[in-house]
């Protein structure tokens, strides 16, 4: 399939997005004084208790913001838009779209490492030590388009899939708002050997205590970590490779000390580590994994 060509310096513009991430992009957009003439986001669906339907994060800062917002991607076939903008959109764009459309994506990854539905998470869990943030064009290929521009940091060994998320927005905000006000060149193929980042399994998050502290540290920054101990589940929401300034429980993973900083036993709310250890009776480390 040809796609047609993104205009240099495009008018109008299209948003497609879902995640927090891509709300600091689209009112970045805004406060640049581009013309987003639609919003696109995922249905409505069920978050937190209660069973109660909400909007998306994009879709409820585009009725913040008073933009015109839908669920259907085909509605931008009539919006008159020159360029569509994608940023964690969760849903593949159909080729008939794309045949009719222009579109580029911010993807956080330096492609073609981490392909696909989790890149951020599979850096981590990978130990990469660097990452970034691409504007590449969309096409029918699962992130296989060339790349106008990119950007490139460092991975903290103590920074959060969430932080490090948070940070690469901000950048990817304003690689898009340069590239269109410099207006957009030609992409240049992508180069190297691909990798995809599958969506994180609930079974990666359980921690193995056998492994190296850094491969346990590296799971708990992902977020979502769990391990039982004493035959009840306890989330683990942040570690330390080193002794931490406040109050943090040393335990053993690999042979090697890992402390404990914040965790949140079955049932009860997310608490220090040290709070939680206080109320366990014996060896906390004892009692890990089992």
């Amino acid at each position: 399939m040809t796609l047609p060509p993104a205009p240099r310096h495009p008018g109008r513009l299209v948003f497609l997005g879902t995640p927090d991430p891509s709300v600091v992009v689209l009112r970045r957009l805004v406060d640049a004084g581009h013309d987003v003439a639609l919003v696109v986001s995922q249905p409505d669906r069920r978050r937190g208790r209660g069973g109660r339907t909400s909007p998306s994060p994009v879709k409820q800062a585009a009725l913040d913001l008073g933009l015109p917002v839908t669920d259907a991607v085909d509605d931008v076939l009539s919006a008159g838009a020159d360029l569509g903008v994608v940023v964690a959109f969760g849903r593949l764009v159909k080729p008939h779209v794309l045949a009719a459309l222009p579109m580029v994506n911010l993807h956080f990854s330096l492609l073609p490492r981490w392909r696909g539905a989790a890149p951020v998470e599979r850096a981590i869990l990978a130990g990469d030590r660097r990452t970034g943030v691409d504007l590449m064009v969309v096409e029918e290929g699962l992130d296989t388009g060339g790349i106008y521009d990119r950007v490139e940091v460092a991975i903290d060994p103590d920074e959060t899939a969430a932080e490090l998320r948070s940070r690469l927005a901000a950048l990817a905000a304003d690689l898009l708002v340069d590239n269109l006000a410099a207006g957009l060149g030609e992409p240049r193929p992508q180069q190297g050997e691909p990798t995809y980042a599958h969506k994180i399994d609930a079974a990666e998050l359980e921690i193995d205590w056998h492994v190296s502290p850094e491969a346990v540290h590296r799971v708990v920054r992902v977020g979502g970590a769990w391990t039982t101990h004493r035959g009840k589940r306890l989330k683990v929401w942040r570690t330390a490779l080193a002794a931490p300034r406040h109050d943090g429980v040393e335990v053993t993973a690999g042979g090697g000390p890992i402390w404990l900083v914040e965790v949140q036993p079955e049932g009860r709310r997310r608490m220090a580590a040290s709070a939680w250890a206080n109320g366990v009776d014996g060896d906390v480390t004892a009692g890990l994994g089992t």
